[in-house]
């Protein structure tokens, strides 16, 4: 799935929601970083059952996670924000209590 989320990317098929963008505000991301993210980051939760369409939770650098589903030949960008210790260990990768 990352593939084909960074080949949608960089043919600029991606659809930021209303959600997204007004999250990233609130808390300072820059797009460009969530981009990055996307385009470096790993894959550390797939959601197939999602909807509208399948997505997955990216981990990216600096620590910032993205959401994004890919459907109707595009990426959408849900949400984007940096984990907090008290629910991620320290990788960041795994949410505590699992």
């Amino acid at each position: 799935m990352i593939d084909k989320l960074r080949q949608l990317l960089t043919e600029r098929r991606i659809v930021w929601t209303v959600h997204v963008v007004n999250r990233i505000e609130q808390r300072g991301i820059d797009p460009d970083e969530v981009e990055q993210a996307i385009m470096t980051g790993e894959i550390i939760e797939d959601y197939p059952d999602d909807y509208p369409y399948p997505s997955c939770l990216i981990l990216g650098g600096n620590n910032l996670h993205v959401v994004c589903g890919m459907g109707n030949g595009r990426m959408w960008v849900i949400t984007a924000y940096r984990p907090s210790l008290d629910k991620w260990e320290p990788d960041f990768k795994t949410r505590k209590g699992r």
